[in-house]
């Protein structure tokens, strides 16, 4: 997990850090975690973000905005720690355009 850290901008490293204590401080694990992402709607940008929670048991709702430019995802899953929400972000975050809210 940390050399993963280490490649990111101290503001981005310094979010995951924090979001990881707020999670543990929070919750008791396992726990559901609501994921929501921003995606330019392009069939194979969702198809990634649906993918990376695959075999999970995910429920994932997607939304089109108005003007259909973007989708919203949003992924209700059970996931066993702090650490494994984080690791997922950092698993989407390479798909091009996602946005993590």
């Amino acid at each position: 997990m940390r050399l993963i850290l280490i490649a990111m901008d101290k503001k981005t490293e310094e979010f995951y850090i924090r979001l990881k204590e707020e999670l543990k401080n929070t919750s008791e694990w396992p726990s559901n975690y609501l994921y929501k992402f921003i995606v330019p709607t392009d069939a194979k940008k969702i198809e990634e973000v649906e993918n990376a929670f695959d075999n999970m048991g995910a429920v994932i709702q997607t939304q089109q905005s108005k003007n259909a430019k973007y989708t919203s995802v949003s992924i209700n899953v059970t996931m066993e720690s702090p650490e494994s929400v984080v690791s997922k972000y950092i698993e989407v975050s390479g798909i091009e355009g996602i946005i993590s809210l």
